[in-house]
Formats: structure tokens, sequence, C-alpha cells
């Protein structure tokens, strides 16, 4: 970076000074930007603590969400404090950096992206062979090409821009983007004009020409299968492909703003630069919780834990309940029967005799396999023996 720009401090001249509109907009945002990264870090801890979804489609997913979480926090904390502040200023590292990430977001969700169409190509068109081309080792292979291809090109397009001498310092964009940087610039770079096309053919269209091939070849196979399985394969690929679309929508929205938001009322400007860094990290933890059977069943799953008791928390209250009521048998069994699962009470409710066919001796009360909550993990072979304690 040269000296000159250094030290620069860009303003920020779309704001305007603090109103009831900032007000406004500063809620607004703050709002989406938090249920943003509780959505996506939702949905990545589900990835993570849930075995059954350790496979390739469900750790590229995990990347979107963590990608998700870096593209909506390079931008929206600064806009809401652009919104609130007195000053509308920036340093020209931070702009530079914000450069950056926003750039790294957009073209790792296309890369990632790119990574999930392979895979449901893989899926549907080489079904047989799938886990020996999906193996982890390919997975990870993929993701350091995810990563380590938008590092490389953008930390050098980075670069580029910051040898460029300022000559103003207004930008009339609510972020920073590089174009803005360089429209700043006293002089224009050839170099910097022409490896921005290479990033933009290598990081975006192509990428986009690999998905719509993979779509191709998916649904030229789909086209030979039975209904169920063309059913199957609809509901397998329809969530990649509406978050393909989406994003892609919210790429074009983003070229608008940065071509033409000098000609854009500000309300309009507000909402088309918002609209590609929140919209799309926002919707794409929803569509996968929503359209993905495995994500909605694992979620449930969680959900059903933290409203069971464990053993020991059922074995102790068991005993406190025993002690409370004298010991009395009758109501041991409706204590009992109360802290079943409720799938199971409403099979009791037919099978009037199973509770009366339950022993209570003494000294130990024993529960059948077929009335321990199956969300346990028990050996079938087993019972759960709870101890009288008594006097």
């Amino acid at each position: 970076m040269n000296q000159s720009s250094m030290n620069a401090i860009l303003i920020f001249t779309a704001y305007g000074p603090p109103s009831a509109v900032n007000t406004f907009f500063f809620i607004l945002t703050f709002l989406v930007y938090l249920i943003t990264i509780l959505a996506n870090l939702f949905l990545a801890l589900v990835i993570i603590m849930e075995p059954s979804l350790q496979k390739p489609m469900y750790v590229f997913m995990l990347h979107l969400a963590i990608n998700g979480v870096i593209g909506s926090t390079s931008v929206c904390p600064k806009i809401m404090d652009l919104l609130i502040s007195s000053t509308k200023e920036s340093s020209y590292e931070g702009c530079l950096g914000q450069v950056f990430f926003i750039n790294f977001y957009a073209s790792s969700a296309y890369a990632i992206l790119t990574a999930m169409a392979y895979d449901r190509y893989v899926s549907i068109c080489k079904p047989l062979q799938y886990h020996t081309i999906m193996t982890s080792g390919k997975v990870k292979q993929l993701v350091f090409v995810i990563y380590f291809f938008p590092i490389t090109a953008l930390s050098t397009q980075v670069y580029l821009t910051s040898k460029l001498p300022l000559c103003k310092n207004n930008i009339n964009k609510l972020f920073c983007d590089n174009l803005a940087i360089v429209n700043l610039s006293c002089v224009k770079s050839n170099l910097g004009n022409i490896f921005g096309i290479f990033i933009i053919i290598f990081l975006v269209v192509l990428p986009l020409i690999l998905v719509v091939i993979s779509y191709i070849k998916i649904l030229a196979v789909c086209l030979k299968t039975s209904k169920d399985a063309q059913k199957k394969a609809l509901s397998t690929c329809t969530p990649h492909l509406i978050t393909f679309v989406n994003f892609s929508i919210a790429s074009l929205f983003s070229v608008i703003y940065n071509r033409f938001n000098d000609y854009i009322p500000s309300h309009v400007n507000f909402f088309m630069s918002l609209h590609f860094i929140l919209l799309p990290p926002l919707l794409h933890p929803l569509i996968y919780g929503i359209r993905t059977l495995e994500i909605r069943k694992c979620i449930a799953k969680i959900l059903r834990k933290r409203e069971n008791h464990s053993v020991a928390d059922y074995s102790l209250k068991f005993r406190t309940l025993a002690e409370q009521s004298g010991w009395n048998e009758t109501s041991l069994l409706v204590n009992f029967r109360h802290e079943l699962n409720p799938r199971i009470q409403a099979e009791l409710q037919y099978q009037g005799e199973a509770l009366e066919s339950m022993q209570i001796y003494p000294h130990q009360m024993v529960v059948p396999v077929e009335y321990q909550d199956p969300q346990e993990v028990f050996s079938k072979e087993q019972a759960v023996v709870l101890p009288a304690h008594r006097p």
C-alpha cells in the first residue's frame, strides 16, 4: 500500500444524517442479522452434533452456514454503526478488509454450491460408485479447493487495489467494494482490470457453468427413470437448486447495485445492497431446515431429547415420589405412567392390561423394555431396574 493511501479516511455519503429512518433501518438490520447468525449457527451445530449427518452433502452444508456467518458479519456491524453514528467514516485498511471478506463470502458460496451440485450429480447419476467417489479424502480436497482459490485470488486483487493512489475519499455506497475503491484512484490499472475479469470468470462464471452442466446431466438421467425415482431425485435436489437460484439472483442485484447505485433512490439502494449480504445467509438454513428431511428429523430428535428425562433423573424423581406416597402401589403406577413417553401413553390406552401385568415387588420395580423411552440408549435385552431403597 502506498504511503499516501495508508492513513486515508473514507467517507460514506449514502447514509445521510442520523434520523428516524436511519433508526428504523438499524433495527431492521440488527434483527435480520441476529436471526441470520442464530439460524446458521444452529444448523451448523445440528450437523456437527448428529452422527447421521456426517455425509458429504451435509459437510458442504456446514461450510455454507459458516460462510453465511462470515458474509453477514463482514458488513452488518459496520452498517449498523454508520446508521447511528454522526461520523460516516472508515479507515482505508478497514475498507480493504471489508472488500476481501465480502468477495470471499460470494466466491466461496458459489464454490460450495458447485461442490454440492457435483455431490448431487454423483449421487443420482452414479449411485453405485457414490461411496467410492465421494470419500472423506475427496471431500477434504474439495473443501481445500473451495477456500484456497478464493483466498489466493482475492488477496492478490486486494493487494493490487491497495497499490493505487487515492485522489478522492467519498464513497456513495453503504459499504466498501473493490470497484468503489478503484474509482477513487487517480490512475487506472490495466493489470487490476484484467485480473478482475479473470476473477469473475474463474470464481463466478465457471462455477455457474459447472452447476448448469450437473443439472442437465441429472435431468437427462431422471427422464429415463421411474416416477418414484424422479420424485426422490427432485426432493434431493430442490433445496440446493432453490439456494443456488436465490444466491444467483442476489448476485445479480449486487451487480446492479455496484453499477447503477448513483441513479437509484436511497431506500431502494439500501434494500438492494443488503439483499446480497443478508437474504442468502438468512434463507439458506431455513431452506435446508424445511426442505431436507434428514435435517428436519435431526432437529426434531434434538428437541425431543431436551424434553425427555435421563434414566438418572427419572430414577431420582421416582424414588422421591415413592417416599412421598408412602410406597403406595397405586400411586407409583400412576406416577410411572405419567412419566412415560407420550407415544407409549397413547399405546397404553389400547392396552389397559399392560400396566396391570407389571410386577412391583417390595424391593425393586422392573420396567419392561417395551415401556422404555425409545429415545434413550439401552440394550434391547435389558430392562431398567429401579432399586426401591425402601426403609
